[in-house]
């Protein structure tokens, strides 16, 4: 598949079998999503990877995590891959407290007008949903409500200072019909979007 087809092809899927995604599969996605872009190159970025029904139930068991889903599109909770991509705001950080960063000034993370460190994870998130239809496969994204995220972050270890900036399902698409707000609401017009030369 070319680059533009898998652009306009992507869509949030939330319809899934429980098909196994191969582990080489899967690794190749998380591989070409590694390589976004990173301010200074701090690669801030760190992805979780739940496989198979025992792993991504760490997430799915935890009071309220699939009362949304179930209640509105309960093919999501049968996906068989989560990945939970992290930001890391401390690399972001240390990275530009170094000599050839110094002089931004944004060793503090009130320094950053825009926290880079987010961006850079929805960047690697893009190229993650991207790289699923280019495999064949469908994703969604999705958030995290607070009390979920907090059990969640606490169940799987991760450490202190470290942000999920949401989920995404992989799998296999049990139904390729387009379904949530991209049915009821259409895309802007190209005019409407882009300004040359100023607002």
């Amino acid at each position: 598949m070319d680059f533009e087809e898998a652009v306009r092809s992507r869509r949030m899927v939330r319809n899934f079998d429980d098909t196994p995604v191969a582990t080489e599969v899967v690794d190749r996605l998380l591989d070409l999503a590694r390589r976004g872009p990173t301010a200074g190159h701090s690669q801030g970025v760190d992805f979780i990877v739940l496989e198979g029904s025992e792993q991504t139930a760490r997430l799915w068991e935890i009071p309220r995590a699939r009362d949304y889903w179930e209640a509105r599109f309960p093919e999501v909770v049968a996906a068989p891959v989560l990945v939970i991509p992290i930001a890391d705001q401390a690399a972001y950080l240390r990275r530009y407290s170094e000599p050839d960063k110094a002089a931004a000034n944004r060793q503090e993370a009130s320094a950053w007008p825009v926290p880079y460190w987010l961006t850079d994870t929805a960047m690697a998130t893009m190229i993650l949903l991207l790289a699923a239809v280019n495999a064949g496969l469908g994703a969604v994204f999705f958030s995290l409500p607070e009390p979920v995220e907090g059990a969640l972050l606490q169940r799987l270890g991760v450490p202190d200072g470290l942000t999920p900036i949401g989920v995404v399902a992989l799998g296999h698409v049990k139904d390729a019909r387009p379904t949530g707000s991209a049915t009821t609401r259409a895309r802007r017009p190209f005019a409407d979007v882009i300004h040359r030369g100023g607002w």
